[in-house]
């Protein structure tokens, strides 16, 4: 039995997909789309398309009998002219509805599947498909899903049903007076009749169908729920991924460039490489052991931490070697190891003689 039926939490699947099921499973097609607004919207507007191109079709079908009546007595059924001509006007026919169909079917899944997806994977064979299963469709019947998709049923039945009442109810006299009006009034009365209950009967469904989509994707991320063990195999085995690595990177610099807006500015000073490295220095005596690294960064991070440092007017010191070395062996909030404090005196000392206040920290190096 497929246990995809039953609730995510009965089977022990209690935490929501990931971010790399979701992709793999719109990989193989699997995505929350709502058939009933496919169903709707192919509705609503070939109708509107026909309502629209109705005198131009009425036009071709007229020209086209009279084509063939003129033709009738005379012209030899073998003759290949005939089929083309039959053709040329079955296509103007057809042609305009059928597009409106096309295109607007391809929209809707295009804009519920949030883009255009190509997978043969739902197409495969797969023995599991064809073979008796009787626990699979029970199950599926009685589930929550079922129920809701016979109650969406029977109301789409009884929305047709109603509309269809009160259209013809509303207009029982006029339809009733047709029995004397002349053939042309009276197919052109039932027809836009028939267009209004078409075109109300459509919208009510799509007006269905925004429920129907909703419950759709809740129950669809149900599906993909993941158990707690299979979140932790999902991220092992995704740590070798190109993809998450590189989103991984980019957290990582978006909150480099975070903290670089609020410890750049309270540094003492920037040493750079110049241009591919940079990092930022800062030494409070009273909270501090030794100097610390509060901000690095490489190419346009470093780029980034000079613009601050200009802005807050934190001097910025070009040391080639310390810059490189710091950047590779210090990591952010870590203290400056005691080798490099003979090379960062010295920039300390050409920066602290600029301001006099912090001349006398220069003694704790």
């Amino acid at each position: 039995m497929d246990l995809q039926w039953f609730a995510a939490e009965d089977e022990g699947r209690t935490e929501d997909p990931t971010e790399f099921k979701l992709r793999k499973a719109r990989e193989e097609g699997r995505v929350a789309k709502s058939q009933e607004l496919n169903s709707a919207i192919v509705l609503l507007l070939p109708v509107l398309a026909l309502i629209g191109f109705a005198p131009s079709m009425l036009n071709t079908f007229t020209e086209m009998l009279r084509f063939f009546l003129t033709r009738a007595t005379t012209a030899d059924i073998t003759d290949p002219n005939l089929a083309m001509a039959f053709f040329s006007y079955f296509i103007r026919l057809v042609l305009p509805i059928t597009l409106t169909a096309l295109v607007s079917g391809v929209a809707v899944n295009i804009l519920q599947n949030g883009g255009f997806i190509f997978s043969l994977k739902p197409i495969q064979p797969k023995l599991s498909k064809v073979s008796p299963n009787f626990g699979k469709y029970f199950s599926r019947i009685f589930s929550a899903e079922g129920l809701f998709n016979l109650a969406k049923s029977l109301f789409k039945v009884a929305v047709i049903a109603a509309v269809a009442y009160v259209n013809v109810r509303s207009e029982l006299p006029k339809l009733v007076t047709t029995m004397n009006a002349g053939l042309w009034n009276s197919v052109a009365f039932i027809a836009s009749m028939s267009a209004r209950l078409l075109v109300v009967a459509a919208i009510l469904f799509i007006a269905i169908s925004v429920p129907d989509y909703v419950f759709q994707r809740r129950q669809f991320l149900e599906s993909l729920k993941m158990s707690k063990q299979e979140v932790k195999e999902e991220y092992k085995q995704m740590e070798g991924d190109p993809l998450v690595k590189s989103r991984l990177r980019q957290r990582m610099r978006e909150l480099l460039s975070q903290n670089m807006a609020v410890n750049v500015p309270k540094a003492d000073v920037i040493i750079t490489n110049p241009t591919h490295y940079a990092v930022a220095m800062q030494w409070d005596r009273s909270t501090m052991r030794a100097p610390m690294l509060t901000a690095k960064g490489a190419d346009q991070i470093a780029l980034r931490i000079k613009e601050i440092a200009r802005e807050a007017g934190v001097p910025i010191v070009e040391n080639k070697p310390l810059a490189r070395a710091l950047y590779a062996e210090v990591e952010i909030g870590d203290m400056i190891p005691d080798e490099y404090y003979q090379a960062l005196a010295v920039i300390l000392a050409r920066v602290y003689a600029l301001d006099s206040r912090k001349k006398n920290v220069l003694g704790e190096l």
